[in-house]
């Protein structure tokens, strides 16, 4: 018992950049406190003291603001960073080396007995507010964002931001450099459009720059070829592309409407008008 209380006021040191004094972490710190009562309130709950378990955990609720079912199976190094309004529920399993921040839930979707709550794997990283829901699987090393809702798995050292949780895709430095360079030509916001932002607009942009970028490939090759056969000469995609680039939205009117000269419409005539005169 001593050794685990040692371990877990030694992560806090390690997490937290305010810590001081082990006195001062021991006697202040609510997650230290709901640690602590929570192992011995796990321990009364499996040797079937059920009710001065849930008793110990109200308690433990009370003064910290932290709610750990005592069925809740806690690694060891575990650390709850300011703790308010954070929800363990009965049936989470979370392993060594975890971190959680204040308002996060590891809650439950069914009514029905059985495993209803999330597993985490070792070092996972919880941000502030996020909702990791239903006997899911975080695999270890993985981060939750904060506010995020995930009620899908997450694989091992990725990342889940978004409502609901979405995963950030690692990015490809080829692909990326690619991007960038094709958004740079043709005047686009390349940094708006980065692939690890889940957004599904910023996906839409990066596969059009993709297309982009193949069609360009292809245009070299059919000129090269038409160049080899004397039918024209070669012209260089690259250079032509960098004049190239996306006109900015104004309130003005736009080509095809009509014009004003002296407080009159004027129109352009039509090509049957022309055939007629």
């Amino acid at each position: 018992m001593f050794k685990r209380l040692r371990e877990d006021i030694a992560c806090v040191f390690d997490r937290d950049p305010a810590a001081r004094t082990t006195f001062e972490v021991l006697t202040t710190y609510p997650g230290i406190h709901a640690v602590i009562i929570h192992r011995l309130a796990h321990a009364l709950w499996r040797r079937e003291f059920k009710w001065a378990a849930r008793l110990l955990s109200n308690i433990a609720r009370l003064f910290t603001g932290i709610e750990i079912h005592p069925g809740a199976v806690i690694g060891r190094r575990f650390f709850i960073d300011h703790g308010m309004g954070v929800v363990i529920g009965e049936t989470a399993v979370i392993g060594d080396d975890c971190t959680l921040y204040h308002g996060v839930t590891l809650g439950g979707t069914t009514w029905e007995k059985g495993k209803r709550h999330p597993t985490l794997g070792h070092d996972v990283v919880v941000g502030a507010g996020a909702k990791v829901l239903g006997p899911i699987h975080i695999g270890d090393g993985a981060r939750i964002g904060s506010n995020a809702v995930v009620v899908k798995s997450v694989p091992a050292e990725a990342t889940a931001v978004g409502v609901p949780g979405r995963i950030i895709e690692p990015a490809r430095d080829a692909a990326t450099k690619r991007r960038v360079d094709t958004a740079r030509r043709i005047g686009f916001d390349a940094y708006g459009a980065t692939r690890d932002v889940p957004d599904p607009v910023a996906n839409a942009i990066n596969r059009m720059l993709d297309h982009i970028h193949q069609m360009d490939g292809r245009m070299e090759l059919m000129s090269q070829a038409l160049e080899s056969h004397g039918i024209m000469r070669h012209f260089e995609h690259e250079c032509d592309l960098d004049t190239v680039s996306i006109p900015p939205a104004t309130d003005g009117q736009h080509d095809d409407e009509p014009q004003q000269q002296d407080g009159a419409t004027t129109r352009q005539p039509l090509p049957e008008e022309h055939d007629q005169r």
